[in-house]
């Protein structure tokens, strides 16, 4: 996710004035989703124009955004916080994924360059490498380009919307629940497995390891999120 110009903590860098709406939303879903806002902390409309130098015009588009992303939460008389996801959140966006990601891979199967299996594959197996050293971020990145790119190779507009309209939500999930030992080996695997099928143009196989996939995904972010007490 890219992150544009803001203002330092240490002294003022106003927005650009064209889109702040936009700049705003992508800066704080990327706090939030990369755990800066902790989940069920309070957000303050006014603290945030303050610090960007906005009007309160662009902040309350951006919450209303965000709320509609499932991010955040307005509770009457008390504010806005961060979500704190549920067993519910994650199930529904589990099982969307499901549906959407195994026809998707049945399709990629058939059309993904094997130039390009073969580039993601060796991606994979170097996140894996440098999550091992404690080094996270090239396996969120790593596993957030095979699924996207083979949601892409579907060609569907609708299903590619539908796709990204979860996506900040799931990012979010990967960074709440994905850090166990067992859940980037057992991910990588399952990776691989998919990849493989599909540069053996083997689509049943690579429909199946990714339903297996997204199965444990659920199972695990419980469990993952549950021992750091975040699921409600």
């Amino acid at each position: 996710m890219a992150t544009p110009s803001v203002r330092s903590r240490s002294g003022p860098a106003p927005l650009v004035v064209e889109s702040i709406s936009e700049q705003l939303y992508t800066i704080l879903c990327e706090r939030i989703t990369t755990g800066v806002y902790a989940p069920g902390s309070r957000m303050d409309p006014q603290a945030v124009a303050k610090e960007f130098g906005v009007s309160r015009t662009p902040v309350r588009d951006t919450l209303v955004r965000l709320e509609h992303d499932r991010l955040v939460e307005t509770r009457p008389r008390s504010g806005t916080f961060v979500t704190r996801p549920s067993r519910q959140d994650v199930h529904e966006v589990c099982q969307l994924r499901k549906g959407l990601e195994w026809l998707a891979t049945g399709v990629a199967a058939r059309a993904m360059p094997l130039e390009q299996i073969t580039d993601l594959r060796e991606e994979a197996v170097a996140a894996l490498r440098a999550a091992e050293r404690g080094d996270y971020e090239p396996f969120f990145a790593s596993d957030t380009r095979i699924h996207r790119e083979i949601i892409t190779h579907t060609e569907n507009s609708r299903l590619i919307a539908a796709r990204e309209s979860v996506e900040p939500f799931v990012y979010w999930l990967r960074v709440l629940g994905a850090t166990g030992p067992h859940r980037l080996a057992g991910s990588t695997r399952r990776h691989l497995e998919i990849l493989d099928a599909m540069a053996a143009r083997d689509i049943e196989a690579a429909q199946e390891a990714a339903a297996l996939h997204l199965a444990e995904v659920e199972e695990w972010t419980l469990a993952d999120m549950a021992s750091h007490d975040i699921v409600t």
